[in-house]
């Protein structure tokens, strides 16, 4: 997983991620767009797979994010999918100035809509999307892409059961939030998606999960530190959400994020972390050796996710060659598994 960063960063790290044996990478939308920095990286690197983690829909018409999506999968030989989301009220309706109602319900749509485009540049049927949020039904040929056969996939992310059950419905994975334990997975996520997916008729299992991990590594207490500091304050940050909550009222854990926020508006964000036991971080992170990395991340995650991203890691991969020989080891064995 990586941001912003300069385009010459970005090939850079891509080679590096490549020749260290990753199978992709997946960019967040932040400060900056992902676009240009995907296509740098797959010039870089082509053999590995890209995906928005995620791109930011609302802002955007269906047609825009369905075109750059489609070019993307035309120059990777079909190795880049679209990743979707809503985001959060604020940024959306106070950063974007745009539309937020129902953000499930209008996702859903956004997503119908994106794939009757690709439809329609596929030369399939004439572009004729008529939904609740968008509407579109003109692409005359000189402004349609041309075609290409390479399959296009959209995913969205899902954190709530609305979410997760569009994703069922009408989406080909899920980025799952990286505040999550495999209980969360196993009583809330998948069986929403199986709701989802048994309205429409689709099997569950079609559905990819593409699962952020806390990974925390290192063979010393001193070692592992930055990655413990760095997790435990993601969850913290995560978990002051609360629409997210549950993720630890349904462990046992009363009362976090109502301490968190409280930690938060003191101004005290340094040290949200600290509200964070080192029980709470197994739960919802992986903490092992060097040596132990794949095998736990194999252990938990074979046989539900798709693709596993590594959150953590990337400044230390970009900026320590010792590092990323390390990591080039967990993900050849990962992968090998």
């Amino acid at each position: 997983m990586t941001g912003a960063a300069r385009w010459d960063e970005t090939a850079e790290l891509a080679r590096k991620a490549q020749d260290a044996g990753f199978a992709g990478m997946l960019f967040t939308e932040t400060s900056q767009t992902p676009w240009m920095q995907i296509a740098m990286a797959a010039v870089a690197a082509p053999e590995m797979h890209f995906t928005t983690g995620i791109a930011v829909a609302f802002p955007r018409s269906p047609m825009m994010s369905a075109a750059m999506a489609y070019e993307l999968a035309d120059n990777t030989d079909g190795r880049f999918r679209l990743g979707l989301g809503s985001q959060v009220k604020a940024h959306i309706e106070r950063r974007y100035s745009a539309e937020f109602d129902r953000p499930a319900a209008r996702l859903r749509d956004y997503v119908s809509a994106v794939k009757a485009c690709w439809r329609a540049f596929n030369r399939e049927e004439r572009l004729d999307h008529q939904g609740e949020f968008y509407s579109m039904s003109l692409l005359p040929r000189d402004w349609s892409p041309k075609p290409h056969d390479h399959e296009m996939k959209v995913d969205i992310s899902a954190v709530g059961p609305l979410m997760t059950k569009v994703a069922g419905e009408v989406a080909d994975g899920v980025h799952v939030h990286p505040l999550h334990s495999m209980p969360y997975l196993a009583n809330r996520l998948l069986p929403k998606l199986a709701e989802g997916a048994a309205n429409e008729g689709r099997n569950v299992d079609d559905i990819d999960l593409i699962i952020p991990v806390f990974a925390c590594v290192g063979d010393t207490p001193e070692e592992r530190k930055p990655y413990l500091d760095r997790a435990k304050r993601q969850i913290a940050f995560y978990g002051s959400t609360p629409n997210y909550a549950f993720q630890f009222e349904d462990l046992g854990y009363q009362g976090t994020t109502a301490r968190i926020r409280e930690q938060m508006k003191a101004g005290e964000l340094d040290t949200i972390g600290d509200l964070i036991t080192d029980e709470m971080l197994e739960t919802y992170a992986l903490v092992a050796s060097w040596d132990d990395m794949a095998d736990r991340l194999v252990e938990r995650y074979q046989g539900s996710a798709a693709r596993i991203v590594m959150y953590l890691g990337v400044d230390r991969m970009r900026d320590d060659e010792t590092h990323l020989a390390k990591w080039s080891e967990i993900a050849r064995a990962v992968r090998s598994a």
